[in-house]
């Protein structure tokens, strides 16, 4: 893709809550001459953005606003069209987020969301994968606490290690922060559909090739103590080890035979049990409509916690990794993960896409796959954390809060 587009990164989705912050991000860091612009359905509430982030920066004054509606797709052709990478805080993706994405992979524009939907995700692969290979878009998904700390913290660990003999690592995470209403309604929508989600799922097993002499797979681990974590652990069932493991099928690092567990840490063994009851309950409460629609009430689209709240959130994963007898430990840590370290993990993928001397791929990638160290590199020198332990670990993840 050239440079012959006007726009360098347009963000789609700008005066929801995460857009508008990834707005405010991109106000304060983007580099001297990113062409960049903001996008969404109502001029009026795009302007009010802009005035917003010209009082952070007075640059910002003339920032290019484009209209452009999920509902509508011949706009965002036109907006795929005119820009070299597109950022999308627009969802539940499930419910608005596929013509966005098949604009992009007919375009050849280079695509970075925050979805946690693995149905949507799926479903992206199967419909519009192969138009991204032909036009050479990248099409990344996850970009946000969903998946890059731990994608990324894989990552890391697995460079630590023999790449010629099995590896298994676990990450355990530990994190406080609060919620908007755009994030209730995705994780309600991908947790609904456990039928329609299982069945993308197969069908893109079927679909997709795995490299030769190599595999990799998400394993299960019940509620236990962790000496690695240093806490009572059980398992999170999230987005993020199916991203892992398709980093491990992607690339080499990861050695012939990659398993990877993905748990929570917690302090006290019945705050486990709590949690896990907890987890089960809240999945079976989804699969009611009415309850369902009660919950999105709790919030509405476009609210989310204050700047106050957001300053006490962060986040913490360890990562333990073996291969043969050789034994690693890492850490990535940041700020308020759903809105604070979310906002600048999604600007800084786009940024990488858009600047960065990345491997020449193309298609739906993982962020490892598509950025990998570059991205690392980037997100480390805007305050996170990456970080190889010298030693077991003495104590838990993160900060212990209660």
């Amino acid at each position: 893709m050239g440079t012959s587009r006007p726009y360098d990164i347009v963000l789609f989705g700008a005066t929801g809550f995460t857009g508008g912050l990834t707005a405010e991000y991109l106000a304060r860091h983007a580099p001297e001459g990113c062409r960049w612009a903001l996008a969404g359905r109502d001029p009026a509430k795009l302007e009010r953005v802009r005035e917003r982030l010209a009082a952070l920066d007075p640059a910002c004054a003339s920032l290019p606003l484009l209209t452009a509606d999920a509902a509508q797709a011949d706009t965002l052709r036109d907006l795929a069209a005119r820009t070299r990478v597109v950022i999308s805080t627009v969802g539940p993706y499930l419910r608005y987020g596929e013509p966005l994405v098949a604009a992009c992979a007919e375009a050849g524009t280079d695509y970075v969301d925050l979805t946690g939907e693995p149905e949507f995700v799926d479903l992206m692969y199967l419909k519009h994968h192969r138009a991204a290979v032909a036009s050479g878009a990248r099409i990344v998904h996850s970009c946000g606490f969903d998946s890059l700390p731990h994608d990324l913290g894989a990552l890391l660990t697995v460079r630590q290690l023999p790449s010629d003999a099995p590896v298994f690592v676990e990450g355990f995470v530990r994190a406080a922060g609060t919620v908007s209403g755009g994030t209730v309604a995705s994780a309600l929508m991908a947790v609904s559909r456990p039928l329609a989600m299982v069945r993308a799922a197969r069908r893109r097993r079927a679909a997709e090739p795995t490299p030769a002499g190599r595999r990799s797979r998400a394993v299960l681990r019940g509620p236990r103590w962790s000496a690695d974590a240093r806490a009572w652990t059980l398992p999170m069932p999230t987005i993020d080890p199916m991203v892992v493991t398709r980093s491990a099928t992607a690339l080499d690092d990861y050695g012939p035979d990659f398993r990877y567990a993905h748990n929570a840490a917690v302090k006290w063994l019945p705050v486990a049990l709590v949690g896990g009851v907890g987890v089960v309950a809240a999945l079976a409460a989804a699969q009611l409509p009415p309850v369902r629609r009660a919950l999105e009430r709790t919030r509405k689209p476009g609210e989310g916690p204050d700047e106050r709240r957001r300053a006490k959130g962060w986040f913490t994963v360890r990562f333990a990794g073996r291969s043969g007898n050789e034994r690693v430990w890492t850490e990535v840590s940041g700020g308020d993960p759903g809105y604070g370290a979310t906002s600048l993990m999604l600007a800084e993928s786009a940024l990488s896409l858009a600047f960065d001397d990345l491997p020449v791929t193309a298609g739906q990638l993982t962020p490892a796959a598509a950025m990998g160290t570059a991205l690392i590199d980037r997100l480390t020198a805007a305050g996170m954390r990456f970080a190889v332990l010298q030693a077991p670990p003495r104590s838990a993840p993160g900060r212990w809060k209660g």
